[in-house]
Order: structure tokens, then sequence, then C-alpha cells
């Protein structure tokens, strides 16, 4: 179990729950964000209001940012399971694009290079039909060996796609018992609050940029 808490908080994959959020009142400027990722982004075993997605949504409107956020997340879904449902999501303009995919890859020993590949695909796709999309990553580091390739993998895709990355999504999270359930992996309501402000340090200058 030890293991797996370190390789869940070390890397970063897919998610559950497929929701849309108004993250402001309809209008003609409103831009979007597309959430593809594993259970951290989907807010296993909770409401999906409760998820960082949602908190995220929440954020945008008392920032006055006019975004809908789609939460395309699935639990226990792969990188190869993301290029699979993509396409349904690219029939509509995708500002940002939040990718949060790879660590079921990494429980199932999947190469390094072919879970490279397949984010790559993905980002390019959504790049083909947007050009001007902002690609924000969620990966992370540790010592092993693996583990240390998967997050580098994460550095050198942003540096080549101009993508940002939020350093550690668990950060003030993971391995904390009292902001995770039971199962020591997955975070409970409070620790979903705490996954909303790391993230959001990262995507609100981006989401105001885009707004202007």
């Amino acid at each position: 179990m030890k293991n797996q808490v370190a390789l869940w908080s070390a890397l970063i994959s897919i998610l559950c729950a497929y929701a849309a959020v108004d993250a402001a009142p309809a209008s003609s400027q409103m831009k979007t964000i597309l959430v593809l990722g594993d259970s951290l982004s989907a807010g296993f075993g909770l409401k999906s209001s409760e998820a960082y997605p949602a908190l995220l949504a929440k954020k945008l409107r008392a920032a006055v940012l006019n975004f809908q956020l789609t939460n395309a997340s699935q639990t226990g879904g792969t990188t190869e399971g993301g290029l699979e449902r993509l396409p349904a999501h690219l029939k509509r303009k995708i500002d940002i694009f939040i990718l949060e995919l790879g660590i079921n890859d990494a429980f199932r020993g999947v190469p390094v290079d072919q879970i490279e590949n397949n984010l790559q695909q993905m980002i390019d796709k959504v790049k083909a039909r947007n050009p001007d999309v902002r690609v924000l990553q969620l990966p992370n580091y540790a010592a092993d060996d693996y583990v240390s390739a998967f997050g580098k993998m994460f550095a050198e895709l942003a540096a080549k796609n101009g993508g940002s990355l939020v350093p550690y999504l668990l950060d003030g999270v993971g391995g904390d018992p009292s902001l995770n359930l039971p199962d020591g992996i997955h975070p409970n309501a409070a620790g979903q609050k705490i996954l909303a402000e790391n993230v959001w340090r990262v995507l609100e200058p981006i989401a105001r940029k885009v707004s202007l």
C-alpha cells in the first residue's frame, strides 16, 4: 500500500465523473476549460461538486472570469483511454486544456515513452483544433528511477508544447490521513480544497490572460 500511495502521489493520471460546470453566466465571450484526468480530478468517493474542478469553477466565478469548465475525467482510465475519449470533446472550442493522465499507466508498468507518446497525441489533437489553446499538466517527481523519468517526461512535454505545470497536485495532501479517504490514496473533501488551491495558483494567471 505504501508503494502504491507513493506512486500515486508522485505521478498523476485519469479520473471519474463527466460534468459540465459553468464558471460564469453564459455569454458570447465565454471561454472554455476541458479537464481530462483521473479519480483525483473526478473526486473519487465524493460528490462531483466537491472535486477540485468544480471548486475551480467557483473560483473562476468569484474572480469574474467567464469560463465554462467541463470535467471529462474517468476513474481507472489510462492515456490510451483518454485518446479514445478525447474526440468527443473536440467538437467545441477549448481555450485551456488541463491534462491529468498517466498514473494508471504507471501502475500497469506501461513504458514512459509510450505514456509520453499518448499524451503528446492528445495535446496535438487539441492544438490541431485550437491553435491558441493553453495546456496545463499535473505531474511530479520522486527518487525512484521510473517515477523520476515520469516526472521528467511531463517537464519535457511542457517545454515542447509551451505548456504550464502544476508541480505537485497532491502538495499538502499526499500522505496525510486527515485529508484522504480511508484508502489513503484519494483526497477527501478537505483534501480536494487544497488540490483546488494548488491548481488555482497556476491556472488563475493563465485564465486572466486568456480572458483578455
